[in-house]
């Protein structure tokens, strides 16, 4: 897979330097920023919402991409898409209507995102694939940074396939346990976008480059 895009997730940043990490991230070559969004209720911890959002959005041009582990979502979708959204991605679990959802996102001028948890089954995509931009195949299960990768190969393949299948431009993205270890798995069976967090935050901005590199590179 050619053109592999990272997404640092913000999660894994010091917060206590918010505008400085976004520049440093940005110089470093990432594609997109990842940004979390937990509510305590859908995933067992809480994060920021749309005003930290819109408070980052002035310090980079890069895409932001945000994921949303809240339920319900759709309420917020215009929130986030004012903070500054480029794509914003729900959980299948998450709306009793996704794919109404799905069409407001797109009804914003925003990309479109759908996230499957680990044991979240690829058919929920059955009839929703026409109004994806991106797929977010998770290999932790949400909530927290730091977790170890589950092997999920067959079901990035299998996302991957469903992909070629509508001749459209999907981002097949991978979040959880993504370092320079498990990046060439997730790649082969047809990733992307890789999120990742801890990896590329852990040694400080001197390294975020190369560590951006490394995931690239496998």
């Amino acid at each position: 897979m050619t053109n592999v895009k990272i997404a640092p997730s913000m999660l894994s940043c010091d917060f206590s330097n918010l505008e400085k990490e976004l520049k440093n991230i940005d110089a470093a070559g990432a594609e997109y920023i990842h940004l979390d969004v937990m509510d305590g209720h859908f995933v067992p911890n809480i994060t920021f919402g749309a005003p930290v959002i819109k408070a980052m959005r002035p310090h980079t041009n890069k895409i932001f991409d945000v994921h949303l582990m809240i339920d319900p979502a759709t309420p917020y979708i215009d929130a986030f898409a004012n903070a500054g959204a480029d794509i914003i991605t729900i959980h299948a679990e998450a709306d009793k209507h996704p794919h109404r959802t799905l069409q407001h996102i797109r009804s914003l001028g925003k990309k479109a995102g759908i996230a499957l948890n680990p044991a979240t089954p690829t058919s929920v995509l059955d009839h929703i694939m026409d109004l994806v931009d991106l797929v977010l195949v998770m290999t932790v299960n949400p909530g927290f940074g730091g977790q170890s990768y589950i092997a999920l190969e067959d079901k990035i393949t299998d996302v991957r396939a469903r992909i070629n299948a509508t001749g459209r431009d999907i981002d097949l993205q991978v979040d959880g346990g993504i370092t320079h270890e498990t990046a060439p798995k997730v790649i082969a069976a047809g990733a992307n976008v890789l999120v990742a967090g801890t990896y590329v935050f852990k040694d400080g901005h001197d390294h975020y480059a190369q560590n951006i590199q490394n995931l690239k590179e496998g």
